[in-house]
């Protein structure tokens, strides 16, 4: 399955909403990257939120979940708060290895994983 994704800015909520699916392979992450970044002027800058939705995502290879980690640690996609949608616990354990940092909730429910943002 091929990699896929979209992008949409939530300006009322400062809220990047990503879904990804599929194999990635580094142009796709590449890819992802420039099309988040351009969402991301769309946004008040600064203290935006990210609500992703891997549950169509397959397992990646570790030099994609690298990619992907250098990617969100950078200063000028970092957001205030990340909520990973996941589908199996492989996918959590796997979204899991992407990031340390506070402010990253794991949820099986959509309503849930925004919930938590918007608090």
């Amino acid at each position: 399955m091929r990699a896929e994704f979209t992008i949409v800015p939530d300006r009322h909520n400062n809220l990047m909403r990503v879904k990804l699916a599929g194999f990635f392979t580094q142009q796709d992450v590449a890819s992802f990257a420039h099309a988040y970044r351009e969402g991301l002027g769309q946004l008040d800058g600064y203290g935006h939120l990210t609500l992703a939705d891997i549950r169509e995502m397959a397992i990646q290879a570790q030099d994609i979940v690298i990619a992907f980690a250098d990617f969100m640690a950078s200063p000028t996609t970092r957001s205030r708060k990340l909520a990973f949608i996941c589908g199996s616990t492989l996918a959590r354990l796997q979204a899991q290895r992407l990031t340390t940092r506070a402010n990253v909730q794991f949820f099986q429910s959509a309503f849930a994983a925004e919930a938590w943002l918007l608090e």
